[in-house]
């Protein structure tokens, strides 16, 4: 019977020193083989060419690296890269490379689906099938990484999980993936140019500011109304805004970070001057910008992007009382790569 190989990533850099002593072998060999998996982004043992064959052989019968590829790559007139990317285990999801006259943003996911059931996102009509590992997280990170330098000569600057999944959902391997990411010894980005994206969950925004994260938070809103954001974002009504403003407070007191929110008006659906007094009234409670963003549709029709003059609406009372607002101009929508429309079409 074939023993089933263990995934050598999911080992720390303690274990894989302790696993060369068990091996009769010195316990710097682990330091190596961890520089070439995180640091490095080894896809396979062969690649590690400061170890000996032999060594490499015999990690080979133990372990195996579930490195994610991609499967389909598509290139938007806007420079926007979207990245179908297939796991081990045939899954796959969708991550995008979002590129600015400044600036490379990686835009991973960190579900295959979503736990949340948003009605104007695409990405949940394909429910949670699983969790992301950390490597599979960092993967994207690293494909994007090499993307960008390929197409851009330039590196990745920021990260944001605002692809497929409901990244708190998802909390301690999306915890786990970004302190490899931060990692010195991983791939040394600044955890102040990665962003989660959450539709919202109190109990675990409290969480993240009591282990003092240092990356930035961004909150899903859509509605600063119950009623409204029930509508649109059922879990809404388990998970409603008095809780979330009070976490938002907590973590705004514990961590001094201010947050943004992501807003997408929509005509009939949120466009009203109580719409706009309500989301003001929001902002005041913890310091935060908004960014209002274009609606990209999904195709039932159900949801449509507001008219501009709504749009101007929102940005004149904001910006009348000391609330920093931007409109985000959606990237790739000619290949269904923006805000919403991630669903594995391909």
């Amino acid at each position: 019977m074939q023993i089933k190989k263990k995934d050598i990533r999911a080992l720390s850099k303690e274990q894989l020193r302790d696993f060369f002593v068990s091996e009769g072998d010195k316990a710097f060999r682990g330091n190596q083989v961890y520089e070439w998996l995180w640091q490095k982004g080894a896809h396979t043992f062969e690649d590690m060419t400061n170890i000996s064959l032999q060594t490499r052989e015999m990690l080979d019968t133990h372990f195996v690296i579930n490195h994610v590829a991609v499967d389909q790559m598509q290139r938007s007139n806007d420079g926007t890269i979207k990245n179908a990317v297939k796991l081990h285990d045939g899954l796959t999801v969708e991550s995008v490379l979002i590129p600015t006259n400044k600036r490379t943003t990686a835009c991973v996911s960190s579900q295959v689906g979503c736990s949340l059931n948003c009605k104007f996102c695409a990405t949940a009509r394909l429910k949670r099938m699983r969790n992301l590992n950390p490597d599979e997280i960092v993967d994207q990170v690293v494909l994007i990484d090499r993307q960008s330098k390929l197409y851009f000569n330039r590196p990745l600057s920021n990260i944001v999980f605002m692809g497929m999944g409901e990244p708190l959902m998802n909390y301690n391997n999306v915890l786990k993936a970004i302190d490899k990411i931060t990692d010195p010894e991983g791939l040394g980005m600044s955890p102040k140019r990665i962003t989660v994206s959450t539709s919202g969950v109190p109990k675990i925004i409290k969480k993240m500011a009591d282990e003092e994260v240092r990356f930035n938070l961004a909150v899903s809103l859509h509605s600063a109304l119950d009623e409204v954001r029930t509508e649109i974002m059922p879990f809404n009504e388990q998970m409603p805004l008095k809780d979330l403003k009070e976490s938002l407070i907590y973590w705004y007191e514990k961590t001094g970070k201010r947050i943004t929110y992501e807003y997408i008006v929509w005509g009939g659906i949120n466009d009203r001057r109580e719409d706009i007094d309500a989301l003001l009234e929001f902002c005041k409670a913890v310091p935060s910008k908004v960014n209002l963003i274009e609606y990209n549709p999904i195709d039932d029709g159900q949801f449509q992007q507001a008219a501009p003059e709504i749009i101007d609406h929102y940005v004149t009372v904001l910006e009348a009382n000391g609330v920093t607002v931007t409109v985000r101009r959606s990237r790739g929508k000619d290949i269904d790569a923006a805000c919403g429309q991630l669903a594995n079409k391909s």
